[in-house]
């Protein structure tokens, strides 16, 4: 039974207040002073990683606070905003679930106390526990001050426009939350006998279907406060717009559930650079979203920023949009991280 690790939760609990008062280093050289922001940024707590090997998850790869500083440091990265990579925990049913969650969330909050103005978090909740979630909400935002709050995907056969999830949009709605979405394997294919593994192709599926899920259940149009990001440049959505408009076109109740379109919904979400920082990425994104709508992100410790860097210098973007994907559209969506 996972217990979650106390030792020090007293000391790090009072200093939490500090957090919120913290500074984001200056903009400037991105070597001499860090600018950028990582929306994108995974941390494995040892608890976590306990809790997922112990559950038959892949090997975690080898990540600890001072590797993450190190690589923010060579990136130009001011601040990253910690997420659980999948399986998160959603494996884990009720009590355990919820301490698994706590643990986690209390860990990331203890990496920005100590390294003020450096990391955030994006809270996990114990979905698809609707109870165990509420409580987390109310613990990270207003406990913890967490930037916002961290999504899979899907949840076993449910994806996030599911109905049974309402009461949580519900609250997050009232907070004008920013929501955090990662994809993760859905369960028609955790067990695909092909050479391409689901992280390869599924994953980036699993984001366009929770966004179609979103927007056509009506859930994006129905809590508007909602500030959603997307990894991954939205995955296979911008490929697929085509049909997404399809669907729109042949809806019947399309009054109802995105009475202002299509369009208006996806242009008002945000997506992360991470893996969708090359070429054919961007036009196709851009075709849909302005770069305001960009956020930089790394997916650390699976890739590094200097891929992010490159591929977004490559792409040719103004000074002014460059600044913006980089920091300034994250401090708008998040003011708070500017202390």
């Amino acid at each position: 039974m996972f217990e979650p690790g106390d030792a020090s939760r007293r000391r790090f609990l009072a200093g939490l207040a500090a957090i919120g008062a913290s500074q984001l280093l200056s903009a400037g050289d991105s070597q001499a002073k860090p600018r950028r922001i990582d929306v994108h940024h995974h941390f494995f707590p040892p608890d976590y990683v306990k809790a997922i090997t112990a559950a038959g998850a892949a090997p975690s790869p080898a990540w600890s606070p001072t590797r993450s500083l190190e690589e923010m440091d060579r990136s130009g990265i001011a601040t990253s905003i910690l997420s659980l990579s999948p399986p998160s925990v959603w494996f884990a049913d009720g009590a355990q679930g919820r301490a698994i969650a706590r643990d986690a969330n209390e860990y990331g909050a203890k990496m920005a106390m100590d390294h003020p103005g450096r990391f955030r978090l994006f809270a996990a909740l114990p979905l698809p526990d609707t109870e165990g979630s509420l409580r987390e909400i109310e613990h990270s935002l207003d406990g913890l001050h967490a930037s916002g709050i961290g999504l899979m995907t899907s949840y076993g056969d449910r994806w996030l426009g599911d109905t049974a999830f309402q009461p949580v949009w519900e609250e997050l709605n009232r907070r004008q939350a920013v929501v955090y979405t990662h994809p993760t394997t859905p369960a028609c294919c955790g067990n695909l006998n092909d050479e391409m593994p689901a992280v390869a192709l599924e994953w980036a599926t699993d984001t366009t279907r929770t966004i179609g899920s979103l927007v056509f259940s009506g859930v994006a149009a129905r809590y508007p406060g909602i500030r959603w990001i997307f990894s991954h440049g939205g995955g296979t959505m911008p490929f697929l717009l085509s049909r997404f408009m399809y669907q729109e076109k042949t809806m019947k109740d399309k009054a109802v559930r995105i009475p202002n379109g299509l369009m208006h919904e996806l242009q008002r979400f945000y997506y992360d650079t991470a893996q969708a920082n090359h070429p054919g990425a961007l036009a196709a994104l851009l075709k849909i979203v302005t770069p305001a709508q960009l956020l930089f992100g790394t997916d650390f410790p699976y890739r590094d920023g200097a891929e992010v860097n490159g591929g977004l210098t490559a792409h040719g973007f103004t000074d002014k949009e460059m600044t913006g994907i980089e920091r300034d559209n994250a401090l708008r969506l998040m003011p708070a991280l500017a202390g």
